[in-house]
């Protein structure tokens, strides 16, 4: 059995290689519900939605967000009668996110997610983090600002200065998840809002600290590969690097996997963690993804 922590981009993809050369119920995927909130009146838990719509071959890879091919008719007839959404929901995303909300009027976070997942035909797990609402704030030079103000409205551009997010409790199922692991992968998604919420909950860091444990790293040179991540990282005052990526999980990771790009940081991330691998991270087509997850799979022990 692997466990995989996500966010919504970097893990999903990665996702899709590991689907390709492990049986999908070997899988249990936690994702990160940090950014969760009412949007329009529907529940949006847009990492958990990527997962499921990767997993079922669902998913718009071209934004890493929503379901291929959709429309957006609702999305713009709402603009058109001047009840504007922040976020650009498409029609079939939108019946995914209805779903949802009207399954969670009955139902926990966590087996609203199970009855999508089994209707979607998934044989994989997929965990939400949590079953409480969360809360995060990003400060920047232009005050504190809400994560999807700050990540759509503003473009991610003002300076960062700090990250805080809310406390919440483990879902159930979560500790015992890592616990029943042959090895759990940290995804290369954002290390401070989408794995960090994660390894905050109660319990995780002693779990994993039982298992073995290997990150992807999501940052190349000084840079992440997308998002804000080095922004988040510099406020928090973590060195922008996969050295940086390494400390934040220093106290139970056992691998690291870095990009071939960052062959020459490779002694500065070792005197972290011993074992190092150093491939191709940049995963810009299925080849590339089965590869990095092929990798991966053949060095757990």
């Amino acid at each position: 059995m692997i466990t995989v922590l996500s966010g919504g981009t970097g893990t999903p993809k990665l996702l899709q290689g590991l689907k390709e050369i492990i049986d999908p119920s070997e899988l249990t995927i936690i994702v990160n519900t940090l950014e969760n909130d009412y949007f329009a009146g529907v529940y949006v838990s847009a990492d958990i939605d990527t997962v499921l719509y990767t997993m079922s071959d669902l998913i718009n890879d071209e934004l890493w967000y929503g379901i291929k091919d959709d429309t957006f008719i609702t999305h713009e007839r709402l603009e058109e009668i001047g009840c504007p959404e922040l976020l650009r929901i498409g029609d079939k995303d939108r019946a995914t996110k209805i779903q949802k909300t009207l399954l969670m009027e009955k139902y926990d976070l966590t087996r609203a997610c199970e009855i999508q997942a089994k209707n979607m035909g998934l044989e994989c797990r997929v965990i939400p983090m949590s079953n409480e609402n969360s809360d995060i704030k990003i400060v920047t030079d232009m005050g504190e600002l809400e994560f999807h103000d700050f990540l759509i409205k503003h473009r991610s551009e003002p300076e960062v200065l700090d990250v805080k997010f809310s406390k919440v409790s483990p879902a159930e199922g979560i500790i015992d998840a890592i616990n029943n692991s042959d090895a759990v992968i940290i995804g290369p998604s954002n290390p401070v809002t989408s794995i960090s919420p994660i390894l905050s909950l109660e319990g995780v860091r002693e779990a994993l600290k039982n298992t073995f444990v290997v990150a992807i790293s999501p940052i190349i040179g000084s840079g992440a590969v997308s998002g804000p991540a080095n922004k988040f990282m510099n406020a928090l005052g973590v060195e922008v690097s996969a050295a940086g990526v390494a400390s934040m999980y220093s106290d139970f990771l056992d691998m690291m996997v870095i990009d071939a790009k960052d062959d020459d940081k490779k002694i500065k991330v070792n005197q972290i963690i011993n074992k190092v691998i150093v491939t191709n991270t940049i995963m810009n087509n299925l080849d590339a993804k089965k590869n990095l997850a092929k990798i991966i799979i053949e060095n757990i022990p």
